[in-house]
């Protein structure tokens, strides 16, 4: 296999290997859903969403878990706001999360675990992680994870454990052994959800929920853990530290990081106020287009939204588009030329989306240069290789009249007024209406079942 990717924890690309082989275990920090889910979440799933569509393409079976993190201060917070049951919440949101992902053709995980269905789980691993001197329960029934027992720690952020002043990342207890310990297991506050243990009433801290989760799906030693790039430090190290301290083995060999969306210098959160949700961007704009976006990014760049940026990726869709419509297309096809060639070795270095597009355009410029068969095969394989990325798969003369936008009524009463005047053999207002389109931007074909038009 020539897959390279590039492995947070080496620093490094490394040809990939799963355990099995043909076989990939996969595992991403899902959402925390108390709210609808913002751009910069779009950013990050559709980082995985690209590399589980690649993997499938080149013969891999991948088993994706994508979790849903049910409990947590947030969520507990808003519903009690709200005066609703937190599983209600979790349900409202978690089912407006799959809506969104749905239009920006984001697939659905294999397994989609929920924290709180895994409860016996964490609490078998926070007792195992007591048994061998890596965790302590504190009298008010707290139980926190020793941080400097584990010699790993730091090996994925780079962090150096007398470099990290507490309170830094870590809330300062006076019951904690030292002020970097992180909690796994919280006591119950009076009304919070709450489940028995052997250390009295509580909640899973959101660091174990994880490694549970993904070991129950996965085994204990997995092939990729992947998530946004906030989550490397601490969530991701703590979730080593956790899952190697109890194991005894690798957590996961391969570690893939999304890079963040960013407004101007700041990265994009609900922590700073500064995001639009994928619900508002989808007012405005098909779903494809937000795809095309950001994905036209390599997955590990940050990514920077500018007012105009979905309109730019909207105009480079339409190229696209309109050499399909031009070519009539039917079957998606591949041709194994040095497009093909291009396409899939910028794939194989590790999801090399940019270069992966940039052989698409020459293919395009190549579709628009040919006739006939030739170009009905070009166009075919345009056609293949962009849905390999999740594009191109809708029709395009849907796609290009939806850029016509509240034009489109007008367009239509256009187009029957041209048919209404060259049949009546007045071809001066025929012609005069074609030109008032045209300079508009709107492209007419006339052919035997009627006139079509795109907007170019």
């Amino acid at each position: 296999m020539s897959l390279q990717i590039y492995n947070t924890l080496t620093r490094q690309k490394e040809t990939f290997k799963p355990l099995v082989e043909g076989k990939v275990g996969m595992y991403v920090c899902g959402m925390t859903v108390y709210d609808f889910c913002h751009l910069g979440h779009a950013r990050a799933f559709l980082a995985f969403d690209l590399i589980v569509r690649y993997m499938r393409h080149i013969g891999l079976e991948v088993n994706y878990i994508r979790n849903v993190t049910d409990i947590d201060d947030k969520i507990i917070k808003r519903a009690n706001e709200n005066g609703e049951p937190f599983l209600d919440l979790v349900d409202r949101f978690a089912n407006a999360m799959n809506e969104d992902f749905d239009q920006l053709g984001i697939g659905r995980p294999t397994h989609e675990p929920r924290a709180t269905a895994h409860i016996d789980d964490i609490i078998k691993l926070v007792n195992t992680l007591i048994d061998k001197g890596f965790a302590y329960a504190v009298p008010n029934g707290d139980v926190y994870y020793r941080v400097r027992k584990f010699e790993g720690y730091g090996k994925l952020s780079g962090k150096v454990l007398d470099d990290l002043e507490a309170g830094s990342r870590v809330d300062v207890d006076t019951d904690k052994e030292d002020p970097l310990d992180f909690v796994l297991w919280k006591a119950a506050k009076p009304d919070e959800p709450h489940w028995e243990s052997p250390w009295g009433i509580g909640r899973p801290g959101w660091h174990i929920e994880c490694s549970a989760m993904s070991t129950c799906c996965l085994g204990e030693t997995f092939d990729i853990h992947g998530g946004g790039p906030d989550l490397k430090f601490p969530h991701h190290e703590n979730e080593i530290a956790q899952s190697e301290a109890a194991t005894g083995k690798t957590y996961a060999n391969t570690w893939i990081h999304a890079g963040a969306l960013r407004l101007g210098e700041e990265k994009m959160s609900k922590s700073l106020g500064n995001f639009f949700t994928i619900r508002d961007i989808l007012e405005k704009y098909n779903g494809e287009v937000v795809r095309f976006f950001l994905i036209s990014s390599h997955y590990r760049s940050h990514v920077s939204y500018m007012d105009n940026s979905l309109d730019e990726a909207h105009s480079k869709l339409e190229r696209f588009y309109n050499a399909l419509q031009e070519a009539n297309v039917g079957d998606a096809a591949d041709i194994d030329n040095e497009y093909s060639q291009r396409f899939h070795a910028a794939m194989d270095d590790d999801f090399n989306t940019p270069e992966a597009i940039a052989a698409l355009f020459d293919l395009v410029r190549e579709v628009n240069k040919t006739t006939g068969e030739e170009q009905l095969a070009l166009a075919g394989q345009l056609k293949y290789l962009g849905g390999v990325l999740g594009c191109l798969q809708a029709d395009p003369q849907t796609f290009l009249q939806a850029g016509a936008g509240d034009e489109a009524a007008w367009i239509e009463e256009m187009i029957a007024k041209r048919i209404a005047a060259k049949k009546a053999k007045d071809f001066a207002t025929a012609d005069a209406v074609r030109d008032e389109l045209v300079a508009k931007g709107i492209v007419l074909k006339d052919g035997p079942e009627g006139t079509v038009w795109t907007k170019s």
